[in-house]
């Protein structure tokens, strides 16, 4: 039973640092990478759709995106959507691809993603503590009913901080590695 209460929690935990990641992901370097457009959704036929659903995306090049529609009578649905999208990006598209060059950051916008970073990665030690919170009240309501004995749960809290602990460590390593990222000229 304990154990169990240990492993939901390390799943729950696991699940906040995964969310993070995606929420790094999408964060704009100064960089191109085709997760940048995982939020972006284009009217196809009435249905939001994904663009890499509707494309193929590449960057032949460290600061170009490159968008390939299956459909070409989708460009302007494509190209509209990225406008129209909160990245402050500009496609141009020739009839057959769209472009998106992705332009240098200024120190400002850097300090802002920076910042919007360190939110994402407060939120995820938010949920991560709120797991751990979780976890140890489960633990003393099954010392309350005799299912563990006090020294038991002491092992047990310790094992659940302990664990919280990692989870943390974990936040903070990939806050870093992304702020380096953003400041990367």
């Amino acid at each position: 039973m304990k154990d169990d209460i240990i492993r939901e929690m390390k799943k729950k935990m696991s699940r906040a640092v995964e969310i993070l990641n995606q929420e790094f992901s999408r964060l704009r370097t100064g960089r191109a990478s085709a997760s940048i457009l995982d939020g972006v959704k284009v009217d196809y036929y009435g249905t939001p759709t994904p663009v890499n659903q509707l494309a193929t995306i590449s960057i032949p090049e460290s600061r170009l995106i490159v968008i390939q529609p299956w459909d070409t009578s989708q460009i302007q649905a494509i190209e509209k959507a990225i406008l129209s999208s909160d990245l402050g990006l500009t496609p141009v598209n020739d009839g057959k691809v769209i472009r998106i060059s992705i332009p240098q950051l200024t120190e400002e916008r850097r300090k802002e993603l920076v910042k919007v970073a360190k939110r994402y990665a407060e939120d995820a030690r938010v949920s991560i503590r709120n797991v751990r919170r979780e976890a140890n009240e489960n633990l003393r309501k099954m010392e309350k009913n005799k299912e563990l004995s006090q020294d038991e749960l002491k092992k047990a809290q310790e094992e659940v901080q302990k664990v919280t602990d990692d989870f943390i460590d974990k936040v903070d390593e990939l806050l870093s590695r992304k702020e380096k990222e953003i400041m990367e000229v």
